[in-house]
Parts: C-alpha cells; sequence; structure tokens
C-alpha cells in the first residue's frame, strides 16, 4: 500500500491573516453540546468555561473562501444567551451577536440593510442559528493583540462588510483590495504582583497553556444561504 501525498494543499504558514484584510470567509458552527431555544439548535451552543457564568455562545469557525489567504482559518465566540444584561433585561452580548449575524445575511445574499421589503424581511428569518451554518460573506479580518504579552496575538472578525460598502462589489468581483489595518492598541497587561520567596507563602499555580481548538468539518447551511 503507497500513500499518495500529491492531493494535499501545501503546509500554510503559521502567521496570521494581515490586519485589516478584506476576504470572502465561510463560517461554519461548531457544536458545543447544549441546546438552544430553536429544535434544529439541538447539542448546537457551547457554555462558558467561567465558573458561575450562565453564557452561552455560537463557537464559530472561519474559513478564508479564496483569494491569498483561501483557506487560512481564525475563530470566535458569539454570545446568544446570558451575560450582561440591558436596562430591558436583555443580554447585551445577544444583542451584538444577532446585529452581526443579520450583517452576515446581508452580505451573503447582496440585500441592503435599509430593504425592509417583505422579500428581504423574510430572507433574514431563520428557523435557528444552525441555519446560518455555512454561510459565506464579506468580511474584515483584523489582528486582536492578546492582553498577556506570553500568548500569541489572534486573527478576529472585524465587521462585517456590507453590500452598501465599496470593498463589498470588489471581494465579490475577485478584486484584491487594500488592507485597512485597525490599529488597535495593545491592552494594558495586568500589573505585575510581587513575587514571595521560596520560603515565605506558596508560589501562585502557572497559567494554563491554551490549546487550539480542533477544526470540524463544514457545514452545507441552507441552500438560500449558498446561491
Amino acid at each position: 500500500m503507497t500513500f499518495d501525498m500529491n492531493d494535499v494543499a501545501p503546509q500554510q504558514s503559521g502567521d496570521l491573516i494581515p490586519d485589516g484584510t478584506f476576504a470572502k470567509v465561510t463560517m461554519s458552527i461548531r457544536k458545543g453540546g447544549t441546546d438552544g431555544t430553536s429544535e434544529v439548535d439541538r447539542g448546537l451552543l457551547k457554555p462558558s468555561s467561567q465558573p458561575g457564568s450562565d453564557v452561552l455562545m455560537v463557537d464559530a469557525e472561519f474559513t478564508v473562501a479564496e483569494g491569498p489567504h483561501a483557506r487560512r482559518k481564525f475563530w470566535q465566540n458569539f454570545t446568544v444567551q446570558g451575560g450582561k444584561l440591558d436596562e430591558q433585561g436583555q443580554s447585551i452580548g445577544w444583542k451584538i451577536s444577532k446585529s452581526q449575524f443579520r450583517a452576515m445575511i446581508d452580505s451573503a445574499l447582496g440585500l441592503n440593510p435599509e430593504d425592509m421589503s417583505e422579500g428581504a424581511k423574510a430572507k433574514r428569518v431563520l428557523r435557528g442559528l444552525a441555519d446560518l451554518d455555512g454561510i459565506t460573506f464579506v468580511a474584515k479580518i483584523q489582528i486582536e493583540p492578546n492582553r498577556n504579552p506570553a500568548y500569541k496575538d489572534a486573527n478576529k472578525l472585524d465587521h462585517v462588510v456590507l453590500p452598501t460598502a465599496p470593498e463589498w462589489q470588489k471581494v465579490m468581483d475577485g478584486e484584491t483590495v487594500p488592507t485597512q489595518p485597525s490599529n488597535k492598541p495593545r491592552p494594558a497587561a495586568a500589573p505585575a504582583q510581587p513575587v514571595a520567596p521560596s520560603w515565605g507563602q506558596p508560589q501562585p499555580a502557572a497559567e494554563p497553556v491554551p490549546q487550539t481548538p480542533p477544526a470540524a468539518a463544514p457545514g452545507n447551511g441552507p441552500a438560500w444561504l449558498n446561491p
């Protein structure tokens, strides 16, 4: 038996996607094992790892669909339940995520965000969050500095690019759009605590090394999100 290594893509660089990159990306949802409120969202949500937290999230994996960074990936969580509440008692995190999800649909389908016709409104109605699995849209990608300089920075979604932005059409046409770095400053690190001598009080435990989450196979998503 032989193993043919010619049919796989070359090894990719571990460098981050440049800050401010515009690209078409596909979002896959990695199931977290907790049920959502919709029948199609069984086992979809991921609970927070923070003790006592009631936050439930969509664990998203983004894959660049085409262009010079094709097949590169980054990951991001979107709060859909729990966390801090606003004056009306609604989850602030969910309101932010819901706005981003709507923008993904508008970007994927070429909808003007101000289009509130019955046809456009119908396309923004989901059976559940699982319907967003496999959606492809135009994104601006950023590099998010890690608060702890001992850990690596990471790519994140800066924002969803809407059809009303000039970059959207250029990316959809396969053009290369110049990067627009966000130039976010590195968050201030927590002040260092004095270290007690070994013969004094015990030393604090070492921080665990973060693990890169495993990749999941991308889903197909509903047909209307993948024209």
